[in-house]
């Protein structure tokens, strides 16, 4: 019997989520874990929690930059700003939702991500992720198409309100086993857990979950970026 899966969440949007993407399949081989990809609108947990995305703040923008080359330098990976940030992603993201066998989305899920972070054209015409497709033996223009019906726009919106269910609320997001792990720096905390050592006592966890604030500061308004308004073509 197969041991419960790993959930990985991700959004092309996210430098992160490539990052993750290069050691996720590693922890589930040495675990004997199989991995179920699930594709999210990251636009739509941010509007959810009323967040603003890392880039639509200008200094936490540059920073993340920053701090995405240096991780992609240690982990000797290519690593090249998209044509543009942030950008519409809901094609990659409903081809990546199109029910295919496993190692084709995977196959899928990895061309399109080096589309956008690894020095490649991007992802958001259809023409030439048709293309991109096709190149690593792909039927891209039907890949393309598919993406287009009602069926797989109903499939991502779906996967992106569980997400939400099960309180995520950034990509990548690693859920296992009931628990959920974010970002691409939780690989040493995640692989704990897998193995049984994770830290964490009950009456730790509880103690957090009972804590009232003290304090609690205005809400700031806010301007919304356009770029944000991805959600309306779901």
């Amino acid at each position: 019997m197969l041991s419960p899966p790993i959930r990985f969440l991700f959004d092309f949007i996210s430098p992160f989520s490539y990052l993750a993407w290069q050691w996720i399949h590693e922890v589930a081989e040495t675990h004997e874990r199989p991995i179920e990809y699930q594709p999210v609108l990251f636009a739509a947990l941010l509007n959810h929690f009323g967040h603003l995305g890392p880039a639509e703040i200008e200094p936490k923008r540059r920073y993340i930059f920053k701090q995405v080359a240096r991780r992609a330098h240690a982990l000797r990976l290519q690593l090249a700003p998209p044509p543009s940030h942030p950008f519409n992603p809901l094609l990659a993201l409903r081809i990546a939702s199109i029910d295919l066998p496993g190692e084709q989305r995977r196959l899928v899920i990895d061309t399109l991500l080096r589309a956008v972070w690894g020095g490649g054209p991007g992802v958001e015409n259809p023409a030439t992720v048709a293309v991109l497709l096709d190149a690593v033996g792909l039927d891209g223009t039907a890949l393309v198409a598919e993406a287009g019906t009602a069926s797989v726009k109903t499939r991502l919106r779906a996967s992106t309100d569980l997400a939400l269910e099960r309180g995520v609320f950034g990509v990548p997001t690693m859920l296992v086993d009931d628990e959920l792990f974010w970002g691409s720096d939780c690989r040493e905390d995640l692989e704990r857990f897998l193995e049984g050592k994770d830290p964490l006592s009950e009456e730790l966890v509880r103690r957090w979950e009972t804590i009232t604030p003290s304090a609690r500061r205005d809400e700031p308004a806010r301007a919304r970026p356009a770029s944000r308004d991805v959600t309306r073509n779901t």
